[in-house]
């Protein structure tokens, strides 16, 4: 086999190879991306990914844009998104036509690009988001315990760390679950109870836009020219991380082969659900509260002083559902990690469930789970440092990264034909996107600092 990429074996075939003389597929591909799902399950894989709470964060996007460029926005950025992933299935399809199935975004990377540094990069890049879209989401079900648990007991003693341990041992007993391709009910589930909150968040912004209590609507933009310029690219990057997915070379891993053309009617199905899930909160929380409302509209609709401005027994639900998904969320981008771990310390040839395999993989995914834990307990206020990772990482991964690999893959040789200058003109704009997004994030970030406290119960 040429290249860098590795053919996929399940683990009840690595005895087999291995006597028939054949080079048994490494622990990471026979264990945790094991090639058994059908285009549905990827589809509710990529939902997983790439729909998630941080979809909260919408109406607040718009705010920097208002109201016809926010969703002009908005909707650029799920096409464009939408055909960076599609090009990353067609690459992945090119390479497995050619006889290099490849099962990790960094070796494909690697072969494409034709350069070592390239996997360096991407796994540098990726490992880094993956790790804080885990950190952020036990911080976040801690936040949604802790919101809970403050309705039902307003003068309890329990604080944020001892949600995140809640959380934390959760996840740490459903890490043990073997793959990603054993995820696939969980995510079901997690596709379900994403379109659940979101419609559920709607409806309590429709109340709150009509309740007497809702904030004077106003959705004009700062008076500042330079603030109206810093605010728009902190919404694009925004916009960037909602609709980031940093794992879709590992998603398509989990189809049975032939694996070619399937991963298209998984976006389709992920990208439907998007459509209900984005658009809807998006408009109906920038309405309700216009330029007023806050970086997470449920912290509009539950305010920290005076009544909550939708029923209780409404949000308290949809605070429930996002602590489902935020669950399920953790599990798919540990994903990645579980694979790296078990590359190195699994031995494929032995069963997924012997005593030499099961040990460490307890113990290492345990500890995964503890380190993400400890820093999110450390760090409360992980979802201001997110948003840089997020500009810093998504961009590069999802946008640039993708068109160059089919440019080099796939595009006609002409670098005059329309594909090879419409890939080009995406990658220069979302530079300039990614770095301007990145010095916006930052510069928020600076703003904020003085209200950072290590193992604080939340922002000061």
């Amino acid at each position: 086999m040429t290249g860098t990429g590795h053919a996929i074996m399940p683990s009840s075939d690595v005895e087999t190879a291995a006597s028939n003389g054949k080079p048994p597929a490494d622990a990471g591909a026979a264990f945790v991306l094991e090639s058994k799902g059908t285009w549905w399950h990827a589809g509710f894989h990529m939902t997983t990914a790439t729909v998630g709470p941080a979809l909260l964060t919408l109406p607040y996007a718009l705010r920097g844009l208002g109201w016809w460029l926010g969703v002009a926005a908005l909707t650029a950025l799920a096409a464009v998104t939408f055909y960076c992933y599609l090009l990353v299935s067609r690459v992945l399809d090119h390479c497995e036509a050619s006889g290099r199935r490849h099962i990790r975004f960094r070796e494909l990377a690697a072969d494409v690009l034709g350069s070592e540094w390239a996997s360096y990069l991407v796994v540098t890049v990726q490992t880094a988001i993956n790790a804080g879209v885990s950190i952020g989401s036990i911080l976040l079900a801690a936040d949604c315990i802790e919101i809970i648990y403050s309705r039902l007991a307003p003068h309890g003693s329990l604080k944020l760390y001892h949600f995140i341990i809640i959380v934390a041992v959760v996840l740490a007993l459903l890490s043990q679950m073997p793959s990603l391709h054993s995820l696939r009910y969980i995510n079901l589930g997690s596709l379900i109870v994403s379109i659940g909150y979101t419609m559920l968040v709607s409806a309590a912004c429709i109340c709150a836009g009509v309740s007497s209590n809702a904030p004077q609507k106003d959705y004009s933009l700062s008076s500042s020219k330079s603030e109206r310029t810093f605010n728009a690219f902190l919404s694009i990057s925004i916009l960037a991380s909602v609709f980031g997915n940093s794992i879709l070379p590992e998603i398509q891993a989990t189809l049975a082969p032939p694996a070619s053309g399937k991963m298209a009617k998984a976006l389709v199905l992920c990208y439907s659900v998007l459509f209900l899930t984005f658009y809807f909160p998006a408009i109906t929380g920038y309405w309700a509260f216009g330029n007023q409302v806050r970086s997470n509209v449920l912290q509009s609709l539950m305010p920290d002083s005076g009544p909550s401005l939708a029923p209780t027994w409404l949000l308290i639900l949809a605070v429930v559902l996002v602590l489902l998904q935020l669950i399920a969320i953790a599990l798919v981008y540990s994903q990645v990690a579980y694979e790296i771990i078990e590359k190195n310390s699994a031995d494929a040839a032995r069963g997924r469930f012997s005593r030499r395999n099961l040990a460490p993989r307890v113990a290492l995914r345990t500890a995964y789970v503890a380190g993400c834990a400890l820093v999110a307990a450390m760090l409360p206020f992980f979802g201001e440092i997110i948003a840089v990772v997020g500009a810093v990482g998504y961009i590069p991964l999802d946008v640039i990264i993708p068109v160059v690999m089919y440019n080099m893959a796939l595009a006609p040789r002409s670098r005059r034909s329309p594909a090879f200058l419409a890939n080009a003109a995406i990658m220069a704009v979302f530079i300039v996107l990614g770095v301007i997004g990145a010095v916006a994030s930052v510069r928020k970030l600076a703003l904020n600092a003085g209200r950072f406290k290590l193992f604080s119960d939340g922002l000061s």
